[in-house]
């Protein structure tokens, strides 16, 4: 064999051991995954109907998983492209965890990428997903993990379609898919309303038209958070003497906000809405008591509905003293006249910086109403509003 071919199999044989642990022909992603830095804390979803996810030992997961599930799973392995069986499921239903039975992604977010995985838009809920920096095979990429079994399950990309702009490449290996019709039997029911046929605005409910930017150096500035902002900036946008209303972020020690990075949990942000108003309308006190009554469930935890982590929490951020000295009077007048049962667990704090959340989060629910979660968890907050504060609106 003279030098020329011997050089030429070198270098074949190199570029072949260089792209084995690129490929996707169901080989691990590393070894070297044991020590993680989390960039995700967003708290767990809780467990539904009694039902609590657990991840079972190893000696049952190697006799319940085949060998690909447990490879993907335990091992981060990758399962091979277009060999594989859900990245073509074109069911209704929601895909979750192989091991434990966590609920993880929805059909009603699952989209074709035509990389040959099952992709989605996003999650459930945040809190389903534990995101982590992977930097092996000397690329820097975001690992997603399920909350309670830990399983691997892929990563995702910021290439994906909107409103997202997210793609969530996931194994099929790591997925259990239940489909609409066994979901109540099975123990998810609460998550039917994903597919609940859209409520539409019509004659029983009265929405206004999305409001315009225009001169606001005169308006008085409300920030309110209350889980996610788009339900939130809904309930403020209908009512009289609001100026205008923006989703966006604040409460965090970051010096941006996106929702990329909110959504991890770890900058502290809170999903907020700004809002300008007129005091000579409408007075900072019925602001609150609106957003108390309607908006959101000041009770829950870091939470509200779906949707958990610190970035729902409940919180006022005040602009001025008497802001501040209103919000915390109005909290104690709650807490005495016994309106809720639970301890009110809103957070009032100084403003520091409010960031103006992507234009896709604007208006979302004049622009979206018949999306499953508006219409599942946000139109009957407007249909509240209208009941108990009918002299506040716009329209009637």
């Amino acid at each position: 064999m003279n030098k020329t071919r011997i050089t030429i199999l070198v270098l074949v044989s190199i570029t072949i051991l260089f792209s084995l642990p690129l490929s996707a022909a169901g080989k691990r992603e590393g070894e070297a995954m044991d020590q993680r830095p989390v960039v995700s804390t967003a708290l767990p979803p809780v467990g539904l109907n009694g039902m609590m996810w657990e991840k079972p030992d190893d000696e049952t997961l190697r006799m319940t998983l085949t060998e690909i599930q447990y490879d993907v799973t335990q091992l981060n392995g990758t399962e091979p492209a277009f060999r594989n069986e859900l990245f073509d499921n074109h069911k209704k239903g929601i895909y979750v965890d192989i091991v434990s039975g966590e609920p993880l992604f929805s059909s009603t977010d699952k989209y074709d990428s035509g990389t040959g995985w099952p992709s989605f838009t996003q999650p459930i809920a945040s809190g389903n997903i534990v995101e982590i920096t992977d930097s092996t095979y000397g690329m820097i990429r975001t690992e997603v993990r399920s909350y309670y079994a830990d399983s691997h399950l892929g990563h995702v990309f910021t290439d994906g379609p909107p409103p997202t702009g997210l793609r969530y490449c996931i194994n099929s290996a790591s997925l259990k898919f239940i489909p609409k019709e066994d979901m109540a039997m099975m123990g998810y029911g609460s998550y039917l309303y994903l597919f609940e046929e859209p409520l539409i605005l019509n004659g029983s409910l009265t929405v206004r038209s999305p409001l315009q930017e225009t001169e606001l150096s005169d308006a008085s500035m409300a920030i309110f958070a209350g889980g996610c902002f788009w339900g939130v900036e809904a309930v403020f946008e209908q009512l009289r003497g609001v100026l205008y209303v923006e989703s966006g972020y604040a409460g965090g020690d970051a010096e941006s906000a996106d929702y990329y990075t909110v959504s991890s949990g770890m900058t502290g942000h809170a999903e907020s809405v700004r809002v300008y108003f007129d005091p000579a309308l409408v007075d900072y006190t019925t602001l609150l008591d609106v957003f108390f009554t309607v908006a959101h469930d000041p009770t829950q935890l870091n939470y509200q509905g779906p949707d958990r982590g610190t970035q729902y929490r409940s919180a006022i951020f005040y602009t001025s003293e008497e802001q501040q000295k209103q919000a915390e009077a109005f909290i104690e007048e709650l807490g005495m006249n016994g309106m809720y049962e639970g301890e009110i667990v809103t957070e009032v704090t100084p403003l520091e910086a409010f960031y103006r959340a992507e234009d896709y989060h604007q208006d979302f629910l004049i622009n979206h109403p018949t999306q499953g979660y508006i219409a599942y968890w946000d139109i009957p907050k407007l249909e509240d509003l209208q009941e108990k504060f009918p002299e506040l609106l716009v329209v009637k």
